[in-house]
């Protein structure tokens, strides 16, 4: 049922108003900002990448500050257990019984820095746990918090003593998102004002008014031709033999894209205080929600087109309704 336009009304209020918390403390990055929010309000992980000192940290703790949420900054590192993320059982003699310690994991909005840094069976560790929202210890199953938000973080230059996450992996991330630097003037304000990181950011909205607003998103009504350009755009990143594509996709985007980005349009529907998702809202997320779930050939590497490019083609030739 599509939602009123009263919940339509609150729901863009609390989106916009989280939008202009985290802008207290991170200026200049209003788009980067506005997508996280939709991921959010999907409730779906977001992948950031950014060269260090771009406020990743400073964003994703100002946005749980903004929703009154616990937080938690993990820290990855070749060294990593799984454990240090999870939890795990500790046997007490004098009881003769387990009682578990959970990791930080356990946490409505958690930022796993660096992510690409721990081997694989950390990531893994972590990556289940996004999807399942839930932790397996011992013999017991601990459900995770909710709303559960996952903000993970690379660095897209140095590649020494990474370990890229597999893309299997990728696409359990709703975007990936790439922070850049600042404009001039942005750069320039900073000189001028006070240390943003001290600034109070007074709560928005509780986690369980969320988690309300985060229920009104399928409700969002999306009519028969916006879901078909959705399915088009989706398939033309598999069906390239036609139109010339294949030399730069090898591999195109799982049906869980395709559920992945109608979910993500009805979110920014929101933000955008409409009940209904129009082509603009899956243009607009296309690139973020598409461009980490395609594998790219040789020749589109060589020809110098990254997998955001390939997208943006995309777009230019698949039909708007």
């Amino acid at each position: 049922m599509k939602p009123s336009d009263e919940a339509v009304a609150a729901s863009q209020r609390t989106l916009a108003a989280l939008v202009r918390a985290v802008e207290l403390r991170v200026r200049g990055q209003r788009v980067v900002v506005e997508r996280l929010v939709v991921t959010l309000a999907a409730g779906g992980h977001a992948l950031v990448e950014g060269v260090p000192g771009l406020a990743k940290t400073l964003t994703v703790r100002t946005l749980a500050d903004a929703i009154g949420a616990r937080f938690s900054r993990v820290q990855f590192t070749p060294d990593l257990l799984p454990a240090d993320i999870l939890g795990t059982q500790i046997f007490h003699p004098q009881r003769g019984e387990f009682t578990v310690r959970e990791g930080p994991i356990f946490a409505e909005i958690v930022l796993a820095d660096e992510v690409n840094r721990a081997p694989a069976k950390v990531q893994s560790a972590l990556l289940e746990a996004m999807e399942e929202r839930q932790v397996t210890l011992g013999d017991g199953t601990h459900p995770l918090p909710s709303p559960f938000f996952v903000l993970a973080t690379q660095n897209p230059i140095e590649h020494e003593g990474t370990h890229p996450l597999p893309d299997a992996q990728l696409d359990r991330f709703l975007m990936r998102l790439r922070i850049d630097y600042p404009s001039r003037d942005d750069e320039r304000a900073l000189l001028d004002g006070d240390d943003v990181r001290t600034t109070v950011v007074t709560p928005v909205c509780t986690p369980a008014e969320m988690l309300e607003l985060q229920a009104t998103v399928p409700r969002v009504h999306a009519e028969d031709s916006v879901k078909d350009y959705i399915v088009d755009l989706i398939r033309a990143t598999r069906e390239g033999a036609a139109k010339g594509r294949t030399k730069w996709i090898e591999q195109g985007a799982s049906p869980r894209a395709t559920l992945a980005l109608l979910r993500a349009a009805r979110a920014q529907a929101l933000l955008r205080g409409r009940g209904f998702v129009t082509p603009d809202d899956v243009r607009a997320l296309a690139v973020p929600v598409l461009g980490h779930r395609i594998v790219r050939t040789y020749e589109a590497e060589a020809e110098g087109l990254d997998a955001d490019g390939i997208i943006a083609k995309l777009l230019a030739t698949v039909p708007v309704p």
